[in-house]
């Protein structure tokens, strides 16, 4: 049982942080976000799934081509 809770905190920890983006953006909790994702995921049969996949994978390409410079002799 202890290798649950060591996956469940390694994906808390390292995972996309989609659910924390998606709240800070919208001035929410992290956990509502987390719980819509959660229902959206058991009505729609793995649409809610299939959505934060997409958002994470939205968010890492976003991170990769807009990075913040300090300066203009950053380039």
């Amino acid at each position: 049982m202890r290798w649950i809770y060591d996956l469940l905190y390694y994906f808390q920890k390292r995972g996309f942080e989609v659910c924390r983006r998606i709240a800070e953006r919208w001035g929410i909790r992290a956990r509502v976000v987390r719980t819509t994702f959660i229902y959206l995921t058991f009505a729609t049969l793995g649409f809610g799934f299939a959505l934060y996949l997409f958002i994470a994978f939205w968010l890492r390409i976003k991170d990769l081509v807009y990075t913040k410079r300090t300066s203009v002799f950053d380039l």
